[in-house]
């Protein structure tokens, strides 16, 4: 009987296009998913939308929009994105849905509320709309202003609910000491341990109708709507049916998160709380990964160095053409690292897909099937290798990085076979042996291949088919850059 899991990434704010970080997380999350699937496990993959809060509202209102429109449009960028790159994921969340997410959030709410775990209360606050957060004085700069946006947050009295996280405190500290909550890398569990250390405090669970009319509705409250915690982060439980008659709870004791360092917090300490209160499972990983910067500077419309996922499928397209996505998902797994920080710029991905793929698996690709063509050579049917074991060994630590290291040494090994072999010139003095190295060639070309398969899917499938009908790729699968 299949392993049964959930593999989330976190869900994208629906306030602007996808950026190359976004990017980043769904090819990593694709291609663990693909893993983990050829490994046994039954892998139910969930990604999607952010939809609600005060900034959408008002971005909406200034672009003349209504705001479910406004939202469509950046729900449906992302969901092109995700098809170009070969992201297949098996629920798209969306927290404007009011059939499948408004029932499961509010289910969760009234489970927090019946253990005493929400309390109404009156308070003041510093409140930053581009944050979307409560801040304290020290969460800002000299100026008191949000470091992020460079404007003072508004001063705002609210009555909202509460949720009492404090009590939660040394229940999380303990499931991540134990590894019950396993955190990786290590370093992301360290700080979320300093954090809880110093305590938590209860956090601002609604925002009044009269500021924020566009959110999830407070049951039994006509006159708030929840606040991000229950709405956004109750979305991987309403992926797989919470709240309704369908919610697989065998795979909920089984949860794999995959986010970026800025939500931490939100994800080792307040979704814990929320879950504990609730009486549900504890997440069983938690891998955090890192930002991607330009030219060793955060990414900055001022400075000029973002790099938009877009403009570089644009730039693949006359070369690859609809491969173009792919080519993107392998530069960014080889490029950036899984768990740190990883420095991009366009130079940088014009250098990696020429050496790897241009120059790499195209022209290898190119080269063999040429010469198995010429020489009538057929795969050997009976022939089964796949590097099972070493690929094992790289994704215990979920390296994604190292794991296209280790495609383009497989790569690299073969070109050097031929280029020592020479089979091209041995079939002409000796046909048995130069075919017998051709085939090996083709043998040790469709290792690469299955290897692909994890990170690249279309991309192996035309080399197998290649190699399968002895057929030269067409077109070419990467062409030089313009």
């Amino acid at each position: 009987m299949s392993h049964k899991l959930l593999l989330s990434t976190a869900i994208a704010y629906a306030n602007g296009a996808p950026h190359i970080g976004h990017a980043f997380e769904f090819a990593t999350a694709d291609t663990l998913a693909r893993y983990l699937r050829r490994s046994g496990s039954d892998v139910f993959f969930s990604t999607g939308m952010d939809e609600h809060g005060q900034k959408i509202e008002q971005k909406a209102r200034e672009e003349g929009s209504s705001v479910q429109s406004f939202v469509d449009v950046y729900a449906h960028q992302f969901q092109v994105l995700d098809n170009e790159m070969s992201v297949e994921y098996d629920f798209f969340v969306r927290t404007s849905d009011k059939e499948k997410h408004y029932k499961g959030a509010q289910l969760l709410w009234n489970t927090l509320m019946e253990q005493g775990d929400l309390e109404k209360r009156s308070y003041r606050a510093l409140y930053c709309v581009g944050c979307e957060a409560f801040k304290t004085e020290k969460d800002l700069n000299e100026k008191g202003e949000c470091p992020d946006h460079l404007k003072t947050p508004d001063t705002v009295e609210e009555e909202n609910y509460f949720f009492t996280l404090s009590k939660y405190t040394e229940r999380i500290k303990n499931a991540i000491q134990k590894d019950e909550i396993h955190i990786i890398p290590d370093a992301r569990k360290n700080e979320v341990l300093a954090l809880l250390d110093r305590g938590l405090e209860d956090v601002s669970f609604s925002r009044p109708k009269s500021k924020v009319s566009w959110g999830v509705p407070v049951p039994n409250d006509d006159e708030q709507v929840m606040y991000v915690w229950c709405d956004a982060l109750s979305n991987y439980l309403t992926a797989i049916g919470y709240g309704t008659d369908a919610f697989d709870g065998d795979r909920w004791s089984n949860v794999i998160h995959l986010i970026g360092k800025d939500i931490l917090r939100f994800h080792a300490a307040i979704w814990p709380g929320m879950l504990l209160s609730a009486g549900l499972s504890l997440p069983k990983k938690i891998l955090v990964h890192g930002h991607i910067t330009s030219g060793g500077h955060k990414m900055s419309k001022s400075i000029g160095n973002v790099i938009d996922p877009r403009s570089v499928i644009d730039l693949f397209v006359p070369a690859c053409h609809d491969l173009a996505g792919e080519a993107l998902r392998y530069v960014l797994l080889y490029k950036v690292p899984p768990f740190d920080d990883g420095d991009l710029t366009l130079e940088s991905i014009k250098e990696t897909y020429t050496a790897h793929l241009a120059n790499g698996i195209g022209n290898l690709t190119n080269r063999i099937m040429k010469m198995a063509i010429s020489n009538n050579i057929t795969y050997p049917l009976s022939y089964d290798i796949v590097h099972t074991k070493d690929i094992d060994t790289i994704f215990q630590t979920y390296d994604t990085k190292k794991f296209l290291e280790y495609i383009a040494q497989l790569v690299t090994s073969l070109d050097h076979m031929i280029q020592e072999k020479e089979p091209f010139k041995v079939v002409k003095v000796d046909k048995e042996a130069g075919c017998a190295i051709i085939q090996e060639a083709l043998i040790r070309l469709e290792a690469i291949a299955s290897a692909l398969s994890l990170c690249m899917p279309h991309t192996s499938a035309r080399i197998m088919g290649c190699i399968h009908s002895t057929t030269m790729p067409e077109p070419p699968l990467f062409g030089r850059l313009q």
